[in-house]
């Protein structure tokens, strides 16, 4: 599940990643040799450093990561990159002096590393005196494992957790559920601590679905004599074990990179090499069946339930009901030219320009108009987790036959459960082949293609 973070918090990760690169082009333009001074040599020691880092973790550094782990790192880091250093060195060029190559990775290290416990220990004295970069949250349960956290949160402002309450289930457990779950939203909580021990089976999924339905964070004090069938994740506050219920692994900035550059490419390529003499082709057609603009634009909900504006070819008679009502097969709204390009999708190709402006990405779960999100969330279950992930032109679900109109419960039901197993197993790989399938659906027709 997706993190939530002070103002500039989202900024702090990629800003990481731009200083560690400076510094390690910079000793290697400082340090090596002539001969070292290639484009194609800075570029490979700035991807190895990326792919180590990636593997290694170097960057998976929290709020509650003790300095000992953050070491760890470092010391993984100096060895892997001065191994494939090394390596690079002695396949590729000729060095007389070895130590400049280990000048060369050690300086590097040390100012990253210094750089890197400078951040930790800057924002944790941010936390400290200015009150910046907190997160607020609510412990439900009582016993041994809650006392310790209280202590934890109350004795750690540096950590960035403020304690605003704490439902003991002691007496009335029913209503004190239903206050927390009230005062979570009034309060505007941002994470949930639920102690296992105190809770059954019905109350746990009762968590689980408030905040996947609120976009909240929902983590659970473990107890040890509980057994469970999810994938949990295991963190450590302190020496206090805390399980999160759902991994969103497009909540790590490599892969947010790498989607992102993904989507810039293909978003061009389609912009430049298609959109380019389409667009003025289809504007003619458009304009010559029915008066009004080329491009149809409307408000949708995107990452983090946030709206923007989501552009489409024209492809209705300018009606009033555009916002309100879904089109339907044999949609006497629909032109001719319109029936054309909604079934063979040519009519989403705009959103590629979507998609460079950042609101959206190539895949993901599709984007509702603002009046069916509201109306979806009120009636299925977890609709509102679709949200923790760009919106997309294409998605999982759409290759499986649930595109277009919703007729039934049962169509978003199942295009909710998609949506979610996409966000919980993205790979770019899983992208390319929802891409493919979506190309081949479009050339063949589908039959929710209206």
């Amino acid at each position: 599940m997706a993190k939530k973070t002070g103002r500039y918090s989202g900024y702090i990760r990629p800003f990481s990643y731009a200083i560690d690169l400076i510094i390690l082009n910079l000793f290697a333009w400082l340090i090596l040799p002539y001969n070292f001074q290639l484009i194609s040599f800075h570029l490979f020691v700035s991807l190895a450093w990326i792919i180590i880092a990636t593997n290694i973790g170097f960057y998976e550094v929290y709020r509650y990561t003790k300095v000992s782990e953050i070491f760890s790192k470092i010391i993984k880091q100096y060895f892997l990159f001065f191994i494939v250093s090394f390596a690079y060195v002695g396949y590729f060029e000729k060095l007389s002096d070895t130590s400049k190559l280990v000048q060369f990775v050690t300086y590097s290290l040390f100012l990253i590393s210094f750089a890197k416990l400078f951040i930790y220990y800057f924002l944790r004295k941010y936390r400290v005196v200015f009150g910046g970069n907190f997160r607020r949250v609510v412990i439900v349960g009582n016993g041994k494992s809650v006392d310790q956290l209280k202590t934890f949160f109350n004795d750690n402002p540096d950590y960035g957790y403020k304690l605003i309450n704490v439902f003991d289930l002691v007496q009335n457990k029913k209503k004190q559920i239903e206050e927390c779950l009230d005062f979570v939203m009034k309060q505007k909580i941002d994470e949930i601590y639920c102690a296992l021990s105190d809770l059954n089976n019905t109350e746990v999924n009762k968590f689980i679905d408030f905040t996947d339905n609120n976009l909240k964070i929902l983590k659970f004090l473990p107890d040890n004599k509980e057994l469970f069938s999810r994938n949990l994740i295991y963190d450590y506050y302190d020496y206090i074990p805390i399980i999160s219920i759902r991994n969103v692994p497009l909540d790590e900035v490599p892969n947010k990179i790498i989607k992102r550059i993904f989507d810039i490419i293909f978003s061009l390529l389609i912009i430049v090499g298609l959109l380019s003499w389409l667009t003025p082709i289809l504007a003619i057609l458009i304009r010559l069946e029915s008066k009004g603009p080329i491009f149809f634009k409307q408000k949708r909900n995107g990452l983090n339930y946030d709206e923007f504006y989501c552009y489409k070819f024209r492809s209705m008679r300018l009606n009033k009901i555009a916002d309100l009502y879904q089109v339907s097969k044999n949609d006497p709204r629909i032109t001719k030219i319109g029936k054309f390009i909604r079934k063979t999708s040519i009519d989403e190709l705009p959103q590629f320009f979507n998609v460079l402006l950042g609101d959206m990405s190539v895949v993901g779960p599709r984007p509702h108009m603002v009046s069916h999100t509201e109306m979806y969330a009120r009636r299925i279950d977890k609709f509102m987790v679709r949200h923790f992930i760009k919106p997309g032109i294409t998605g999982l679900a759409q290759t499986k036959g649930f595109r277009g109109e919703v007729e039934t419960d049962k169509d978003i039901i199942f295009r909710v459960k998609y949506d979610i197993f996409y966000l919980e197993n993205w790979s770019l790989f899983l992208d390319l082949k929802i891409i493919f399938i979506t190309i081949i659906n479009a050339i063949k027709g589908e039959d929710k293609a209206y």
